[in-house]
Formats: C-alpha cells, structure tokens, sequence
C-alpha cells in the first residue's frame, strides 16, 4: 500500500498531468469502501495516479489498521482546497474529492454530502467495535431467544385461532342462521361455501404468518452488529413497500372518486331507464314502435349498453390502469372473449333480430323446419318450443334465423290459431261432396270457429287422386295445443267419411278395392262409448276369422 502523506502536505489536484484521462465508464462507476456491511462512500476520481478501485482498497487496508490499534472513536473531516480528509484518531484515512461527493455540487453541499460520509463512518466504526463487544453479544442473544419465543407464541396463537374463527363460522353456516337470499344460497351450497372459506381462511392465516416471519427476522438482524445493516434493508424494504402502497391509495383516491361518480351517474340512468321500460311493459305508455312485447329485452339490452359505456368512461380513472399489468390484461381479456364469443355474439344478434322483427312471440304456434310447436320462451341465444307431445325443443337463434317460419297464430286474433289438414280422395268422389263432408266434420269440431267460416280448398289434381285442404281457424273452445284440437279435427274427419261411406285411401292411392274400406257401425261411434267396447273385433276381422274356419 501506498503511504498517504502527512497532515498538510495534500495536493490541491487530484490529477497529474502525466496521468492519462479518467474512461467515463469507469468513473461513474466507481469503487464503494465497506465497513460491517455498511456501505461508507463510492469512489469515483483517480487520485495521486491511483484508480478508484486502488484507492477503495487502501482506504480499506489503513481502516482496518486503525480501528485495530486504537480503541478510540475520534473522527473527523479535514478539508484542504478542493478535497476534504477523513481522520481516526488523528491519522487519515482517506480522501475524498469533488467527484466523490458528487459531480456539480457546491461547496455547501459537498461539505453536507462528506458529513453524510462521516456519519455513516461512525456507525459502521460503532457497531464494528460493538460486534467484538461479548457484552453486547450476550444482551442480543438473550433478545433474540425472547424474540424467538413471543414469535412463536403468536404463531400457534394464530394457528389456534384460525381453526376456531373457521369451525364458528361453519357452525353457523349449517345451523343457517343468515336470512334472505344469503341464507338459500348458503344452504345450497354449504359444502362449496365451507371449502371457499378454509381456503380464505388458510390464505389469510399464511399472509400473516409471512408478516409475522418478517418482523422477527428484521428485528433479530437488528439485535447483532454484524446482522444490523441486513435488518435495517429488510424493514427499509417492508416500510418502502408499505408507504409505496399507502401512496398509490392516497394518490387513488381521486381517480377512484371520479370512476365512482360515472358509476354512480350510470346506476342513476339504469335505474330511471328500468322504470320508463317498466311502464312500457305493463301498457301504461306507448313510446312509437316500442311496445309491451319488447320493452323487457329492450331494459335489458340497454341497461348493458349504459354499464358498457361507464366502464369505458370509468376505465382510465381506475387505479392502475395505465400500468403495463393492467394493460395486458386487457389485452389478453379481449383476445380471449373475441375467440371464445364468437359463436355467443352471433347467437346473440340473431336472438336481437328475432325479437325486434318480430318474427316470433311467446304463446305463438309455428313450425320452423321439421319442428312444430308452440313458442313459451324466446331469448337472447335460443328459442324454445313445446311440441305438445310431452317435448320440449331448444333451438339456437342462428338456426331459426335460417330457415323459414310458418306462423299458424300470426293472422288470427286473440291469440288462437290456424287449424289446416290436407286429405287425398279418388276422382270417383265428387269434388263437391268431399267439400261438404270436410265443412261437416269442422262443424262438428268444437274447437272451430264459425266466423270467420271454414273453407276448403283443391291444392293439387294428382294422378290418382285430389289433394284437399281444409282450413280453418279455432275459437276459444279448442285445446290450448295445436297438435290436440287437429287431433279432434281429424277424428271428425274420419267419422263423416265413414258415415258417407268414402274411403280415405291418401296417399299412396292406386285402384279402387273390391270393398269400400270404410269402418263399418259400431260402438266406436259414439265418443261417449266405454273404452271396453273398442276392444271388440271389426267386421273385417270377423270375414278373415269366417274364411279361416271354413
């Protein structure tokens, strides 16, 4: 090691001429001199031909000799033109320059920044002389196992709590003691609700004991000299962490009340849209085209449109929004809803064209397809059908959109229905007959209205047969089920052409058969006949029972 010269024989530059420029890089880089851990100052000039690394390590070197020949604690600063030197005991240590202190500073403030040094000397020479104290090392170690203890007491004080604070609350979950809407859904889902709230209760419980763990490690580093600059980072990083938290809140706050406000302001614009709709759908009002039928998924859709809207106001004001986080998941939220929507988006807008074209209303009957029902549900994404055969059909809007819909209810008022069935009859019955049995038989159904009256019309001259069909509408005698009031039209169908003794040979009609094939008289007649009497055998069947016998 180079000797350092004596008190007043400092030169004033710390740079000869001969010397070659300080590189930047390694300039602002520097050297740190050490003491027990603690970081004293960073060289960053070169000094008497010596680099910053050079300098750190005999700066290092004359303070451990020092503070090994000396009990004393006497330091001091000692400033010669442009540099100030650091003194223990009277003998120097090392120097500091301009550079060091910080480049652009002036006087005052290199003399404030060397003082900083000094004191940061003093407790490293402090706590050095302290960690070879056996003294102060017993009083640690008696605080540290004191420490310990407490520690671990509320350790299993915590644990011990979270069991019974968990066993409490799910007592009270099964013995259903929470009222209302809470209450049922507790009690649904109690063992979901039980398992949510070990999970909490673990979570919490773990945070805690993180904190707990914290405390005592930075508190036990404190204890030792050796350890303290260890503790001192670690509650230093706790409390940067806490006032950095506590500042985004307090810096929140504002934002966080103006997103509130549009919130609040969008809750108020629902509120008086739901009760304009309301009014609609109970016919109270009349607001142009917007009607009863529409004014629920009419509320419905524009209450998500109003929350859409304030989200997006409310966005940028919410507490963390511009951060990189926050902005990626964003991003990734939208990528997976327009991936995974897609199909949903357009069952959606085909449920929105449905309701607002009016194509289809609840209570209505139609046949879409090959599917015939009456409508008892119209949604967003399906439509649902009762078949009247103990069915129930959902249909996606997008398949309904797609296809053709044959409206029975549409063109008939107070909500009934179309009744029509087509039947094929031979070229050997007058058309004119056929007409007046078809017009009997719906005379004859109760559940058809008179007015407007029925009618019969010839769809088709086929080769072998006239296709006829006979329309009608119902009244309010005929079943609530399409499929049941075609079921009495068709029996009154067959009971004229049997009485006339026609034949319904539809559709696969070639020839005439040697025998009318009619049903012959009997008890079936009579709608009112026991159901005992239909079990009886035909005359047909009796012929076919004669020709075996004989």
């Amino acid at each position: 090691m180079s000797a350092l010269p004596a008190s007043g024989a400092w030169p004033t530059q710390p740079l000869p001429a001969d010397k070659p420029p300080v590189e930047p890089q390694s300039a602002a880089k520097g050297a740190s001199l050490r003491l027990n851990h603690r970081p004293i100052v960073n060289f960053r000039s070169h000094w008497l031909g010596e680099g910053p690394a050079s300098r750190a390590e005999q700066a290092q070197e004359v303070l451990t000799e020092a503070l090994a020949s000396s009990e004393a604690n006497d330091l001091g600063l000692q400033r010669e033109g442009d540099v100030q030197r650091v003194e223990l005991n009277g003998q120097p240590l090392f120097v500091l320059t301009p550079t060091d202190l910080g480049a652009g500073l002036n006087l005052g403030q290199q003399d404030a920044a060397a003082r900083q040094v000094l004191r940061r000397l003093q407790q490293a020479v402090a706590e050095h002389r302290e960690s070879r104290d056996p003294k102060a090392l017993g009083r640690a170690l008696i605080t540290t196992l004191l420490a310990s203890a407490l520690a671990l007491g509320a350790l299993r004080l915590l644990i011990a709590m979270r069991r019974r604070w968990s066993e409490r609350l799910f007592q009270a979950l099964s013995g259903n003691q929470f009222q209302g809407a809470l209450g049922l859904f507790l009690k649904e889902y109690l063992a979901h609700s039980s398992r949510a709230i070990q999970w909490l209760s673990k979570a919490l419980t773990l945070g805690l004991v993180l904190l707990l763990l914290d405390t005592w490690a930075t508190f036990v580093l404190r204890q030792f000299a050796y350890t303290r600059p260890w503790g001192e980072r670690g509650s230093d990083r706790l409390l940067s962490l806490l006032s950095q938290f506590a500042g985004a809140i307090l810096n929140a706050i504002p934002q966080l009340m103006v997103a509130l406000l549009i919130l609040g302001m969008a809750r108020l614009a629902t509120q008086v849209f739901s009760a304009v709709m309301k009014r609609v759908e109970q016919g109270e009002i009349t607001l142009g085209s917007l009607d009863a039928e529409i004014a629920m998924p009419t509320r419905r859709l524009g209450n998500l449109l109003i929350w859409l809207f304030a989200l997006a106001m409310a966005y940028p004001y919410l507490p963390g929004a511009d951060s990189e986080a926050f902005k990626g998941m964003t991003v990734l939220a939208g990528l997976m809803l327009s991936m995974g929507a897609s199909g949903m988006v357009g069952q959606a807008l085909a449920g929105l064209s449905l309701l607002y074209s009016r194509s289809l209303r609840v209570g209505e009957h139609v046949k879409m397809g090959e599917t015939e029902g009456t409508v008892v549900g119209l949604s967003l994404f399906s439509t649902r059908l009762h078949t009247g055969m103990g069915e129930e059909i959902c249909l996606p809007n997008t398949l309904v959109l797609n296809q053709p819909i044959r409206n029975f209810s549409r063109l008939v008022a107070d909500g009934r229905f179309m009744l029509h069935t087509a039947i094929t009859i031979g070229y050997d019955t007058p058309w004119r007959q056929v007409h007046a049995m078809l017009m009997e038989a719906a005379q004859r159904s109760a559940g058809v209205a008179s007015e407007p009256p029925p009618y019969v019309v010839q769809t088709a001259l086929s080769d072998f047969y006239v296709e006829y069909r006979l329309c009608a509408q119902s009244n309010r005698s005929a079943p609530h089920r399409r499929i049941e009031a075609l079921n009495q039209l068709h029996g009154h169908i067959q009971d004229v052409f049997n009485e006339m003794g026609v034949q319904i040979m539809s559709p696969h009609f070639r020839v005439n058969p040697q025998e009318p094939m009619v049903v012959p008289p009997g008890p079936w007649a009579s709608t009112n006949a026991p159901a005992g009497d239909f079990l009886q055998p035909t005359q047909a069947e009796h012929g076919a029972q004669k020709a075996t016998d004989a």
